[in-house]
C-alpha cells in the first residue's frame, strides 16, 4: 500500500512505530515473491486502496496513534497475502471471500476508525474512511512504498529521538550443530523480536513516568528477556556439542542518540547471518558502515528497516533448515537466496528514500543486497 500524504505540509517525517519484526511490514511485492515461489508464480495478490490520501493534517499529539493504525493496515495486508498463499486450492468458490477478503475488511474498518478517532480527539474528526476497508484481488508485483504521515508545522519530532540498541552475540557463538540450527535461529530472530518491541514501547510511552521509567518499565525487562533466550541458544547448541558460556554479556541494551545506526541483535556484525551448522548458514554484508548519519526525522524508519534485515535473514536460515534434502541443484539460489535478494533491495531502498526525506540521500546500498550460503 502507499501511503503518501498531499506535499502541501510544510515537514514529512518518517515512520516512528517499530512493529514487529518479522512481520510487522511485508510490502505486497513480498507477497507476490512469496505467491511466485510457492505457487508457480501464478496466483493472484490481495490488493487495497489507501486512505493516506483522504486523511487530514494530522496533530502531533495523534501522530504516534495513526502512524501506528497505517502499519496496521500493512500488517493485516500482508498477513491476508500470506494466507491466500497457504491457501491456495482450498475451499469452495467463495473460499477467498468469506474467509479471507470478508475477514480483512472488517479488520481494516477497525483500524480506519481508530485513525479518526484518534485525529477526532485534537482536531476535526475525518468522517467516511471505510471506504478505504474493502480490498480485491488483484495482479502480482503491485508493490507499495512504504506509509508515511505528515505532521503539524511546528511539531517536535515525535519519540524523543533515541532508539534502544543491543550488542549482538553472533561472533561468540561457535560453530552450530545442524540438529540445533533451527532452534538457534529461532532464538537470534526472538532477540531481533524483543528489540523491536522494546522500541515500539519506546515510542508508545513517550513522556510517561519518571526519571527511571525507561530503564525499570523498557530496558530491565528487554535484559531479562535477552538472558533467556541466549541461555536457550546456549543450552540448544550444548545438547550436541560444547555448550558455549557467557552469552548473558550480551544481555544489556541502551538507549541511542537519534543519529547513532546501531543495527538490532544480530546485526552488528560484518557479515549477518545465523552461526553456521553442518549443512551451511546463509551470509549476508551488513550495510551499517555505508549508512551516513541519520537525521532524528528518519532514525526510528531507519532502525526499523535494519531489522527488517536480520528478520529476512533470520526467515530464510529457518527456511533452509526446514527445506534440507528438498528440490534440485538450484533450490536454494531461486527458492530462498532469490526472494532473498529481492527483499534486501526493498529493505535497503526504504533505508535510502527515508534518509534522503531529510538529508542527502545515500545510493548504492543495493550492493548489499546478495548473501550467500557459507
Amino acid at each position: 500500500m502507499s501511503h503518501v500524504l498531499p506535499e502541501h505540509k510544510k515537514r514529512r517525517i518518517a515512520l516512528i512505530g517499530l512493529v514487529g519484526i518479522a512481520a510487522l511490514t511485508t510490502a505486497l511485492a513480498a507477497a507476490a515473491l512469496a505467491t511466485g515461489s510457492k505457487a508457480g508464480g501464478s496466483a493472484q495478490v490481495i490488493a487495497c486502496p489507501s486512505p493516506v490520501a483522504a486523511i487530514p493534517a494530522v496533530p502531533a499529539s495523534a501522530q504516534a496513534e495513526v502512524t501506528r493504525e497505517l502499519a496496521n493496515l500493512d500488517t493485516q495486508l500482508a498477513e491476508a497475502n500470506k494466507r491466500l498463499v497457504d491457501t491456495v486450492g482450498q475451499g469452495g468458490a467463495n473460499f477467498v471471500e468469506n474467509a479471507i477478503l470478508g475477514p480483512l475488511e472488517d479488520k481494516r474498518v477497525a483500524a480506519l476508525n481508530r485513525i479518526e478517532t484518534a485525529i477526532g480527539r485534537q482536531a476535526a474528526k475525518p468522517e467516511g474512511l471505510e471506504r478505504f476497508a474493502r480490498c480485491e484481488l488483484g495482479a502480482p508485483g503491485q508493490a507499495a512504498p512504504e506509509p508515511q504521515v505528515t505532521t503539524t508545522s511546528g511539531a517536535a519530532e515525535p519519540g524523543g529521538a533515541q532508539v534502544i540498541v543491543c550488542p549482538s552475540p553472533v561472533d561468540a557463538i561457535p560453530a552450530v550443530p545442524a540438529g540445533a540450527q533451527a532452534e538457534v535461529t529461532r532464538e537470534l530472530a526472538n532477540l531481533d523480536t524483543q528489540l523491536a518491541e522494546a522500541n515500539k514501547r519506546l515510542v508508545d510511552t513517550v513522556g510517561q513516568g519518571g526519571a527511571n521509567f525507561v530503564e525499570n518499565a523498557i530496558l530491565g525487562p528487554l535484559e531479562d528477556k535477552r538472558v533467556a533466550a541466549l541461555n536457550r541458544i546456549e543450552t540448544a547448541i550444548g545438547r550436541l556439542a560444547a555448550k558455549p558460556e557467557g552469552l548473558e554479556e550480551f544481555a544489556r541494551c541502551e538507549l541511542g542518540g537519534a543519529g547513532q545506526v546501531t543495527p538490532p541483535s544480530s546485526g552488528s556484525p560484518a557479515t549477518s547471518s545465523a552461526p553456521a551448522a553442518g549443512g551451511g548458514a546463509i551470509a549476508c554484508p551488513s550495510p551499517v558502515d555505508a549508512i551516513p548519519a541519520v537525521p532524528a526525522g528518519a532514525q526510528a524508519e531507519v532502525t526499523r528497516e535494519l531489522a527488517n534485515l536480520d528478520n529476512q535473514i533470520a526467515e530464510a536460515n529457518k527456511r533452509l533448515v526446514d527445506t534440507a534434502g528438498q528440490g534440485g541443484a538450484n533450490f536454494v539460489d531461486n527458492a530462498i537466496l532469490g526472494p532473498l535478494e529481492d527483499k534486501r533491495v526493498a529493505a535497503l531502498n526504504r533505508i535510502e528514500t527515508a534518509i534522503g526525506r531529510l538529508a542527502a540521500k545515500p545510493e548504492g546500498l543495493e550492493r548489499f543486497a546478495p548473501c550467500a550460503l557459507r
